[in-house]
């Protein structure tokens, strides 16, 4: 009999661990992605697939909540908030992220990419994998690459043909140390402003123009208030989707599978609606007579940004912007 307790204490253990996996597994979980979109923004509508694909796979017992268009505040307060774990997930802008992960800017150098799938190879590799891990050393864990575009500058006084027309431009960039520097090696007074703030900024003349892809461009409207848009595919940038570690500790290893392969769905949808609305939103703009388009030779602006590339790696990560030039060509 003695040695009957212990069988029975094991068993008693096991089956009240089976249990409590169990209840766990069927726990409804309830999670908040914020992200500075508008509506209609692939980035928006990339979020809000990722949620519909969760629910779907967790049979509704999963749910992510979307507050898009800066509700829950700008990048950066939406990085602090996923740092200490009071916001579940963000679908977070390039530039401001650079700031936690330095070596996220070097993906934005200019003209690094010809196009969209040679960025896309590179964060699907090695590179990617080397960026998720600083990540997780911040305290947050990638889950996807989204895409943000290749950049376009728009302004109010005259066409973008060579870089010396941007001399004595305001320009807004985001907080992003690389469009910064490129910026201004052309000759642009550079500005940050708050992505949400950007069309009354255009509007009231406290910058004359901006950079974006054409898919902000639109779905922000700034059109209205910009009459020319130069075609400069100057930079790239990334949209990294990103979950608290203290979340992703929450989860049960079934948990975290089922949302990275919700992620990895929604990512591929999520670029296919950036490519096609690049290609949609140009023949649109060519048709709009309140929109200039011109398409300025890039040799130039390539030659006029060499030195943010010399500048660039001196920096103290300057092997990963060596590496990642390499490995693009």
């Amino acid at each position: 009999m003695k040695k009957l307790f212990p069988c029975i204490s094991a068993m008693l253990a096991a089956l009240t661990f089976g249990l409590a996996a169990q209840a766990a597994a069927q726990t409804p979980i309830k999670l908040t992605l914020g992200h500075n979109a508008a509506p209609g923004n692939p980035k928006a509508e990339g979020t809000l697939k990722f949620a519909e694909l969760v629910k779907a796979k967790s049979n509704g017992r999963i749910t992510v909540q979307v507050a898009g268009a800066a509700q829950l505040g700008e990048d950066l307060t939406m990085i602090s908030a996923l740092r200490t774990g009071t916001l579940d997930m963000s679908a977070n802008s390039q530039g401001p992220m650079s700031s936690v992960v330095p070596e996220l800017a070097a993906l934005g150098m200019p003209f690094l990419f010809a196009n969209l799938q040679q960025a896309w190879a590179l964060l699907d590799g090695p590179v990617g994998q080397d960026l998720a891990k600083r990540f997780e050393a911040k305290n947050m864990v990638l889950i996807a690459w989204f895409d943000n575009g290749i950049r376009q500058t728009t302004n109010s006084k005259h066409p973008i043909a060579k870089p010396d027309d941007l001399k004595g431009l305001k320009i807004r960039t985001p907080a992003d140390p690389v469009t910064v520097d490129m910026f201004q090696a052309m000759g642009a007074s550079t500005q940050q402003i708050n992505f949400s703030e950007l069309y009354i900024a255009l509007q009231q003349g406290v910058v004359d123009g901006q950079e974006n892809p054409l898919a902000n461009i639109h779905s922000s409207k700034l059109h209205e208030v910009q009459k020319y848009m130069s075609m400069t595919n100057h930079k790239y940038e990334s949209t990294p989707v990103l979950m608290s570690a203290i979340t992703w500790k929450r989860l049960s290893d079934a948990d975290r599978k089922l949302v990275r392969e919700a992620a990895a769905e929604a990512t591929v949808f999520q670029r296919k609606l950036v490519a096609d609305s690049d290609e949609k939103l140009l023949a649109e703009y060519k048709s709009n007579p309140s929109v200039q388009v011109n398409s300025p030779d890039l040799a130039p602006f390539k030659a006029a940004t060499k030195v943010v590339w010399d500048n660039w790696e001196k920096k103290p990560f300057g092997d990963f912007v060596r590496t990642l030039r390499s490995t693009v060509r």
